[in-house]
């Protein structure tokens, strides 16, 4: 479980204002196995929730805690350890190395701890449409086409959470059904939880707690 008590970022509560929210400054639990919408205009921080439980930032007030666990005590080999095998994320601006192929960023996640044979791979690329990419730069591709890869590559580890910021802004439905069809067939073989944050649009999932930032 992730536990967020009374957590408030300091770029959101820097002038006195009042905020009405779902997850800041409350106490607010994500479990294992739940799927979790959290929706915001921009600037609210969807964005700076996920960076807060992945360890990414630590200009927040109150706790954060993973598997009882309060995360401003971990070292940096516990967060090393919980992004290899707890915790996945597609980014919004995706973090691919772009001098590397598309198959040489997934496979940085996937080398790490094996989880996907490299047939797995080829078979959800091809089906997102960029097995043909895959040995190409990914600075030659497009963002449609580096976010593929980019969710691609999120699902190459174990994890009990998989977070996902704004993951389909530059797909097509087609495209969105089938990345959705391979996160939601990953979320039921691992046991794990989802967290999506979006601008508002709900994709096809089946939340259990729709929540607003």
């Amino acid at each position: 479980m992730i536990l967020l008590k009374d957590v408030k970022p300091e770029p959101i509560f820097d002038v006195p204002k009042k905020i009405t929210s779902d997850i800041w400054a409350i106490d607010c639990a994500f479990k294992k196995g739940k799927q979790y919408l959290i929706t915001a205009p921009s600037g609210k921080g969807k964005s700076t929730l996920l960076h807060l439980i992945y360890g990414l930032r630590n200009d927040y007030t109150g706790s954060i805690e993973i598997e009882e666990k309060v995360v401003g005590d971990f070292k940096p080999d516990d967060w090393s350890e919980l992004r290899q095998s707890k915790i996945s994320i597609v980014f919004q601006d995706l973090r691919l190395f772009l001098n590397l192929t598309a198959l040489e960023n997934i496979q940085l996640k996937n080398e790490l701890v094996p989880h996907k044979s490299e047939e797995e791979i080829l078979n959800m690329a091809k089906k997102l449409g960029v097995e043909e990419l895959l040995g190409k730069p990914c600075k030659t591709l497009s963002y449609g086409q580096r976010q593929r890869i980019a969710i691609i590559r999120s699902l190459c580890q174990p994890f009990d959470f998989l977070l996902l910021d704004e993951p389909f802004s530059h797909l097509d439905e087609a495209n969105i059904e089938i990345a959705s069809t391979l996160i939601k067939q990953e979320l039921e073989a691992q046991g794990a939880a989802l967290l999506l944050v979006s601008l508002g649009e709900k994709y096809d999932f089946s939340f259990d707690k729709e929540l607003l930032l």
